[in-house]
């Protein structure tokens, strides 16, 4: 049984019977290759595409996927791995009771086990492994721990998994290993992809360093068996260095603000690997700051939370803001204050003191300067993503920001267009109409919890960041259905629903996939990564929103 649901105008989820038919289906998918579809990411029941919709549409997908034969499909990709394991976990004793069985035995099932990556998710490189013994099915620990440690080898419902790095988790530790999950110099980085068959084998008393080597040359052997080069014969995914700007072009900070980050347009395309494509939250306005100045649209910019940055400028140049509402000022090294408007190139000179004051329409403004900011690159993205702690850390005071010679930017700078500064962004405290486009669980929702979610203010809480907007509402969302979903593939803009009630309008950095139902998606994610604190919501489908804007005695 496959079941079809719209997860966004660019998304299609497909709901397979069971976990094994949907890892038929993925394999199926990647071996199609059907026109049109950019991403797949597969879950325990369900594989979540993104696609073009220049190319195809939902229904042709449908129809395509429909007639796809799924029965002789691949059930690996011939990479293995073996990992070696400390069966020294403190929840291994409580397992075997829940199982019924010694610890000795649950030690070596788990090892005779053949136990295949389904999907990634949680974080960069933690793969949802599959066995073939029934006899795994662990419920999750009633209290997760607030930090599990890195290379924690647990169990959680039919699964079983190795946390790349520590972190907090509920998942029943029953042991560890030294062998490296993530490593951005490795080809590919994540040890555990989708297909890739795992043996755990007993550590023993072997060197600790031992498990380390031995997995590192498992991931070396399958790379090259699958035709991938191993790490020595990859090109670094460090991408650019310091050492290929210009000294003579930078930018010095002074004050960070709440938060100042270096964005691009992302890293689509490793889902697979357990990493969303993040980059900057107001695509359009990191675009159009691009063009002002005359880079390439992807270039790397500045992306500010807020306001209150100073830089100190090194090097002649020309820059543009974008985005949110807000004093910009450059103070000559003589002490002359310049204002320049949003959405305009202006020049800088050497020693100048760029200023970017609290926001007052919009939240996140972006600075790009022209030539580009240089920085070391995560699987070909300078962006920084704070749920998965890629690209550069959040930049403080004393930070050094180097630029590209401006003479590098593609394109010359036209200093007639103003981009963007016409948007219309929302204040604290005022209100705004989001579109969403209903799905892919509403029907986990009663009749009553739609009304709700489409009729009443929702308000944006001060607990949000590029993870997500917390939102607040008088009447929480009522639900047809209890408990959690199995893991499922999430996209920015996406509502999804916790027990509470109160959504949550998932940012560029959400997580990969999550087990809480999404009643709806947020249609216009730019504009909704520029809602402030205090912001009130009023949520619209489209046909809704296109039948209130023909309303003249509407005044909402």
């Amino acid at each position: 049984m496959t079941v079809f649901r719209t997860a966004s105008r660019r998304h299609l989820l497909v709901e397979s019977a069971d976990l094994a038919a949907s890892m038929q289906l993925n394999h199926a998918l990647e071996a199609a290759a059907l026109p049109g579809v950019v991403e797949l990411v597969p879950a325990a029941r369900t594989v979540l595409i993104r696609f073009d919709p220049a190319r195809t549409s939902a229904p042709a997908l449908e129809e395509a996927i429909s007639g796809l034969d799924v029965t002789d499909s691949a059930t690996g990709s011939g990479r293995t791995v073996t990992i070696d394991v400390r069966y020294d976990g403190e929840d291994l004793a409580e397992v075997a009771d829940l199982l019924g069985v010694s610890p000795a035995e649950v030690v070596a099932r788990h090892q005779r086990a053949r136990w295949e990556v389904a999907f990634s998710g949680f974080a960069p490189g933690f793969g949802y492994l599959a066995g073939d013994d029934p006899l795994f099915d662990v419920p999750r620990r009633s209290t997760p721990r607030t930090r599990v440690p890195v290379g924690a080898v647990g169990l959680a419902g039919e699964f079983t998994g190795v946390y790349p790095r520590a972190s907090p988790g509920g998942w029943q530790l029953i042991g560890h290993t030294d062998a490296v999950l993530w490593d951005l110099d490795r080809q590919p980085p994540a040890l555990f992809v989708p297909g890739t068959i795992v043996t755990f084998v007993d550590a023993g008393m072997a060197s600790a360093r031992a498990a380390e080597t031995h997995a590192s040359a498992e991931s070396a052997a399958a790379s090259l068996a699958d035709g991938t080069p191993s790490a020595a014969e990859a090109p670094s995914s460090a991408g650019a260095s310091s050492a290929e700007s210009s000294a003579s072009h930078s930018l010095t900070v002074i004050e960070p603000g709440l938060q100042l980050l270096i964005e691009d347009l992302g890293r689509p395309g490793f889902a697979s690997m357990g990493v969303s494509s993040a980059g900057a939250a107001d695509r359009s306005a990191l675009v159009d700051a691009n063009c002002l100045v005359g880079n390439a649209e992807s270039a790397a910019v500045l992306e500010s939370f807020g306001g209150g940055v100073s830089l100190c400028v090194t090097g002649d140049g020309v820059a543009a803001v974008t985005g949110a509402g807000g004093p910009i000022t450059v103070t000559a090294a003589d002490g002359t204050v310049f204002g320049h408007r949003l959405g305009e190139a202006f020049s800088l000179v050497d020693g100048d003191k760029l200023e970017l004051g609290p926001t007052e329409t919009g939240v996140r403004r972006y600075l790009a300067v022209r030539g580009g900011i240089i920085a070391d690159t995560a699987l070909g993205s300078a962006s920084a993503d704070t749920l998965a702690h890629l690209g550069p850390a959040a930049l403080t005071t004393g930070d050094t920001i180097d630029l590209g010679e401006p003479m590098t930017a593609p394109h010359l700078v036209d200093p007639g267009p103003r981009l963007g500064a016409d948007r219309v962004l929302p204040a604290p405290g005022g209100l705004v109409e989001l579109t969403v486009t209903l799905g892919p669980r509403d029907d986990w929702f009663t009749s009553a919890g739609i009304d709700t979610l489409l009729t009443q203010e929702w308000t944006v809480t001060h607990e949000s960041d590029r993870v997500g907007l917390r939102l607040a509402g008088e009447v929480p969302l009522e639900r047809a259905r209890t408990g959690e979903l199995p893991s499922e593939g999430a996209v920015t803009g996406a509502l999804q629903v916790p027990p509470n009630g109160q959504p949550v309008l998932f940012g560029p950095d959400h997580p990969l996939t999550g087990g809480y139902p999404i009643i709806a998606s947020v249609d216009d994610t730019d504009l909704a990564a520029q809602l402030p604190p205090g912001v009130r919501i009023r949520f619209r489908t489209a046909a809704a929103a296109d039948s209130t804007s023909s309303d003249p005695s509407d005044e909402s």
